[in-house]
C-alpha cells in the first residue's frame, strides 16, 4: 500500500514536473520528513503549478501569499479585531493557519515581515497579541526567490535559511518535455481540481514509516564528521548547525524510503548534501570574492568525509 499511493502521488506531480523528475522527488522528500523547502530558480518555470498540484494530490488546505515590500505580519499570522456585535476581541487567522502555504518571492518582502514566519516553521504555531494558534498537520512552507532580480529584495537572513529543509532548483525543463507542453497547451483555462491519492491517516502512517527508518551508527557517525569538518573549514564563516544534521538524517530517511529501501546509507546523504546543506553555511568574505560557492565546499566536505565500512551500515 505504501508503494501505490507514493507512485500515485509521484505520478501527479510527474504531470506538471515537465521532465525534472528530481524536483518533484525532492518536493515528496519535503512532505516524508514534515520540513519546508525554498525553490530558487527565474520566473517561468513552472514552480506555482509544482506547489499547486502538490496540495491537491495531498488533499490539504492551500494557501498562497505574494510578497511585496508593504507586506505586513498580521498579513501572514492574522490579527485580532473588536467585533462589537459580540462585544469581544476576535482572532482573524491569516494565510498561514493552513497546511501547505505558497509564499512566493520570499526575499520580496521585509524582514520583519520574514520573521513572521519563524515560529511558524519551526514550532508550528503563531502567536498574535500573546495568544497562541497552533497551525493544523500536515504544515509545510514552500517559499519561492528569484536569484536573478535583486533590486528591491531584502536577503534572507541564515536563522530563516536555515529553517528550510531544502533549497530546491528547478531549471529549465528538458527540450523533448518542453516540446511537449507546447505541442499540447491551449487556450488558458482554469485547471481542474483533482481528486487526493491520499488521506490524511495514510499520510500521517507514511511520514511515520519514512522516519522510522534505521540509521546505523557508523551512518550517523559519517553525517557528524560531514558537520563538523564544515564547522572546521577555512574557507567558512559558518557551519552547519546542530537542526542542520538533523534536517540531513531526516530527508536521507525520506529519500531511502521513496526509494524501496530498508535502511540509510551514506550515499543518500550524499546525494542530498547539496539540497539539504549548502544553504545553511555562509563563506568568509574573501572566500566568495575569489569565486568560492557553498555548493562547491559542501561537495568538497563530503568527499574528503571517510566513508564506513560497508558492512556496518545497518
Amino acid at each position: 500500500m505504501p508503494a501505490q499511493i507514493l507512485a500515485k502521488l509521484t505520478g501527479r506531480l510527474s504531470e506538471v514536473a515537465w521532465g525534472r523528475q528530481r524536483a518533484a522527488e525532492r518536493l515528496l522528500i519535503a512532505v516524508l520528513a514534515e520540513g519546508h523547502v525554498l525553490i530558487e530558480d527565474v520566473p517561468g518555470v513552472g514552480k506555482t503549478s509544482l506547489v499547486t498540484r502538490l496540495a491537491q494530490a495531498l488533499g490539504v488546505g492551500f494557501q498562497r501569499i505574494q510578497c511585496t515590500p508593504d507586506l505586513l505580519p498580521s498579513d501572514v499570522t492574522g490579527y485580532t479585531y473588536y467585533d462589537p456585535q459580540a462585544q469581544a476581541f476576535t482572532f482573524r487567522p491569516g494565510p498561514v493557519l493552513t497546511n501547505l502555504l505558497l509564499v512566493d518571492e520570499l526575499n520580496r518582502t521585509s524582514p520583519k515581515t520574514q520573521a513572521s514566519l519563524l515560529e511558524a516553521m519551526e514550532e508550528r504555531q503563531v502567536t498574535v497579541d500573546g495568544v497562541r494558534h497552533p497551525l493544523p498537520w500536515p504544515f509545510m512552507v514552500l517559499a519561492t526567490e528569484n536569484p536573478v532580480e535583486f533590486e528591491g529584495t531584502f536577503p534572507l537572513p541564515e536563522a530563516q535559511l536555515d529553517r528550510f529543509l531544502l533549497r530546491v532548483h528547478l531549471g529549465y525543463p528538458p527540450a523533448e518535455a518542453e516540446l511537449g507542453v507546447l505541442q499540447v497547451e491551449g487556450p488558458r483555462q482554469m485547471a481542474p481540481e483533482l481528486e487526493p491519492c491520499v488521506t490524511p491517516a495514510e499520510l500521517g502512517a507514511l511520514v511515520r514509516e519514512a522516519q522510522a527508518l534505521p540509521v546505523g551508527e557508523p551512518v550517523a557517525r559519517y553525517a557528524l564528521d560531514a558537520v563538523q569538518a564544515s564547522r572546521e573549514h577555512g574557507a567558512l564563516a559558518l557551519g552547519v548547525s546542530p537542526r542542520g544534521a538533523i534536517a540531513w538524517i531526516r530527508a536521507a530517511r525520506a529519500l531511502a524510503f521513496l526509494r524501496g529501501e530498508a535502511y540509510v546509507t551514506p550515499d543518500h546523504l550524499r546525494e542530498l548534501g547539496e539540497d539539504v546543506l549548502a544553504h545553511r553555511i555562509v563563506l568568509r568574505g574573501d572566500e566568495a570574492l575569489h569565486g568560492a560557492t557553498a555548493q562547491a565546499i559542501v561537495a568538497e566536505v563530503l568527499r574528503r568525509t571517510p566513508l564506513p565500512g560497508a558492512g556496518s551500515l545497518r
